[in-house]
């Protein structure tokens, strides 16, 4: 078992924090906003007519058009570009009656204007059980490292350099650097130009110092800020004893933890809630965190893209709907999904990028029979099979409501078995217990 392994397992024995308190969780506070209609794209591949067809169109156009050309030498041309435009229109219209039989579009989608309360919570079940938004969240993992520092420096700062540095690139240059400098003392305990570090360094300042938790680091290892001779004054080195740069093994131990450790990262909180059935199921409040970009930003692309294109009269290649459909897909941050049983309604927050899978876990994990088997589909009846598929890439974005139901065929073996015995409930009765109207 790893050092890290071990720190973690001992904290969740007894975690000790300075400021953070218990866990709680923000109650809901929003008001609703005029109504904004959820950004739709289906993309599907349109295909042409036959190269007989298109010859006969075109041979059609020049009778047609004859007279028009004389005045008009881009008539021709023009008028293929309205023709292809209506084409990918009928194409567009149809994919979306297509798409309807596939799922059930939530019925009203409402953006939540409140900013007081933040609704996306987080969590880190490794320190603690505090569920609080995103900023809250990373001041409390500060703080509980801070608090470690006495107790488990070496492990506590290594997490520290991990965890508190956003750049990764710059992570892995002074992780590299610093086991370095490890490999020197163990290899070179004696020498006394391995000894020392001054901090005024270029390579030093650039790699290392700049970076939060490795002067704890460095300190853990037995280093100490002193000031030596450099050049025609004195300067601060860090400096270690030669009696203390002789243990070895100790300084294994540290190369090992600071090789092993990883970032300490909040998980996105579920937000777990259960209502007791309602026609309002398919009725969302979507706050901004939802959103990459404001509404206001989305209609005004749209509506510049529209332009554009009728003002250019510029096709659009293959290229550019690709390029458009990625752009949808990173619309939205989270995803706010509903599951409708045939007793109750389970709700459930998920990044827009997280698989289907989680959410078929997240249902696995919240059952009373969690061994037997299930099945998710859209409100339109078609089971989701593809778990492997982004909730944004299943266009269940910003909100959506998908059915639950048994395995038939296990289910009839199980009644056979059991009748009608235990309890009706889908749900674990804990849950059950906090069911409430939506």
């Amino acid at each position: 078992m790893s050092a890290i392994k071990k720190f973690f397992q001992k904290k969740k024995l007894d975690v000790k924090f300075k400021k953070a308190g218990e866990g709680h969780k923000l109650t809901d506070d929003t008001r609703s906003a005029p109504s904004t209609s959820r950004p739709q794209s289906v993309q599907t591949p349109r295909s042409g007519p036959s190269e007989e067809a298109a010859r006969a169109a075109e041979a059609a156009l020049m009778r047609t058009t004859k007279n028009q050309t004389k005045s008009d030498p881009n008539y021709i041309a023009k008028a293929r570009m309205k023709r292809e435009m209506e084409e990918e229109k009928k194409a567009a219209e149809q994919a979306m009656k297509q798409a309807s039989q596939y799922r059930e579009e939530p019925k009203e989608i409402v953006k939540d204007s409140a900013p007081v309360l933040s609704c996306i919570l987080y969590t880190c079940p490794d320190i603690g059980p505090a569920v609080l938004p995103k900023e809250e969240m990373n001041k409390y993992i500060h703080e509980f490292l801070l608090s470690q520092l006495a107790e488990e420096p070496a492990m506590a700062s290594a997490l520290m350099i991990q965890t508190l540095n956003k750049d990764k690139e710059k992570v892995k240059v002074c992780v590299e650097t610093l086991t370095k400098y490890l490999d020197n003392l163990i290899n070179n305990p004696s020498e006394e130009k391995f000894r020392k570090i001054r901090l005024s360094n270029k390579a030093f300042i650039e790699r290392v110092k700049n970076l939060a938790g490795t002067d704890e680091f460095l300190q853990a290892v037995g280093f100490t800020i002193r000031k030596l001779p450099f050049e025609d004054g004195e300067t601060d080195f860090y400096v270690i004893d030669e009696e203390v740069a002789k243990d070895s093994s100790r300084l294994e131990n540290l190369k090992e933890i600071l090789l092993t450790a990883e970032p300490i990262k909040p998980q996105l909180d579920r937000n777990l809630k259960v209502y007791h059935p309602s026609p309002s199921a398919s009725r969302f409040n979507i706050p901004d965190e939802f959103y990459n970009i404001s509404p206001a930003e989305l209609k005004r692309e749209q509506q510049a893209r529209q332009e554009a294109t009728e003002k250019l009269g510029m096709l659009r290649t293959k290229a550019m709907r690709e390029r458009d459909e990625r752009r949808e897909l990173t619309k939205y941050r989270f995803v706010l999904i509903r599951v409708r049983f045939h007793d109750v309604l389970l709700e459930g927050t998920f990044k827009a990028n997280e698989p289907f899978s989680c959410l078929v876990d997240f249902v696995r994990e919240n059952l009373e029979h969690d061994w037997i088997p299930f099945h998710l589909s859209s409100s339109g009846g078609q089971k989701l099979t593809d778990h492997s598929l982004t909730f944004a890439e299943l266009g269940l974005a910003p909100a959506a409501v998908v059915n639950f139901s048994w395995d038939k065929e296990v289910m009839e073996e199980v009644k056979a078995q059991q009748g009608d015995k235990g309890s009706n409930s889908s749900l674990k009765q804990e849950l059950m217990a906090r069911i409430q109207d939506l």
